[in-house]
């Protein structure tokens, strides 16, 4: 299934978007993003790249991440239509190019930039070994294991429960919205990018899952940064709880594997992961060979 995006215009943002029920599903495969409200001041962006969330209100707009520069242009645009208030903050979940290239539109508009320290580390070392430092707006703000911001009758928290799909992902909690952007700790249905490169680890990416399991509710609004569906990159517990359903399969697979003596080569042969029915899309072998690698150590 080919990623398909859609646009749900301001009018939506203002409360229209709910005729879109009665819109038919093939007159939007046309239209280039979405751009919708969620809960209270807080909404979502999706067209190339993870997911963006927003949050408008009387003191300012708030961005979390930001795509690629022109898809990055295209939430800003449609920020500034609903307010003429400053961008107070941009604040990146980690550090991979479809969430932070897009940091650079950002440049002289937004008061600071903010992520994990370890995102940080990573964003600069990409930018070194890809020789696009001149393309970078790093954050200026950053944090170890949670941070708090305040933003008009908004309070936004920011958590770090360790190395998952990076050794730097948060998951930012719009306290009062109660929306929570997950970054690239959920792949909604859609087999995971799992960056070793970058710290990640499948044996603590469930752990972090359940830690979000504990911290949120069952009322809360996920955000995901990537999902098999583009129209469920948004979710509720129930997806959470099934990402870490998939983390702890894949980990258990890989690891019988290697202890009954299987090599490498082997368990990549796997087109399904057993006790997952779900997940979909490519990519499952980038998952195995993660596993393996962090396990036969």
């Amino acid at each position: 299934m080919q990623r398909r995006n859609f646009l749900l215009n301001t009018a939506v943002a203002a409360g229209a978007f709910t005729l879109l029920g009665k819109k038919s599903f093939a007159s939007w495969i046309d239209d280039p993003y979405q751009f919708k409200p969620l809960r209270n001041n807080v909404g979502m962006f999706a067209e190339k790249g993870g997911t963006i969330a927003w949050l408008v209100n009387k003191e300012g707009i708030v961005v979390v991440d930001a795509e690629f520069p022109e898809q990055a242009n295209h939430v800003i645009a449609e920020l500034k239509k609903q307010s003429d208030k400053p961008f107070q903050w941009l604040i990146n979940t980690h550090h991979h190019g479809d969430h932070t290239s897009g940091n650079i539109s950002f440049k002289g508009l937004v008061k600071n930039v903010a992520a994990h320290a370890n995102s940080l580390t990573n964003q600069r070392n990409s930018a070194i070994a890809q020789k696009k430092e001149d393309q970078q707006l790093y954050p200026d703000v950053t944090y170890t294991d949670t941070w708090r911001i305040k933003v008009g009758d908004e309070n936004i928290q920011a958590y770090y429960f360790g190395a998952g799909h990076t050794n730097g992902d948060s998951m930012i909690h719009f306290e009062h919205a109660n929306v929570v952007h997950m970054g690239d700790l959920v792949f909604n249905r859609r087999y995971p990018f799992i960056d070793r490169s970058a710290g990640a680890s499948v044996k603590n990416w469930p752990v972090a899952l359940e830690m979000a399991q504990k911290k949120f509710d069952k009322d809360t609004i996920f955000v995901f940064g990537h999902a098999f569906d583009p129209l469920k990159v948004t979710g509720n517990m129930e997806d959470i709880k099934a990402m870490q359903n998939f983390m702890v399969k894949l980990a258990d697979f890989v690891q019988s594997g290697i202890k009954a003596g299987k090599t490498k080569e082997e368990i990549l042969q796997a087109k399904s992961i057993p006790g997952v029915t779900d997940w979909q899309g490519d990519g499952i072998d980038r998952g195995l060979t993660a596993a393996y690698e962090e396990f036969s150590v």
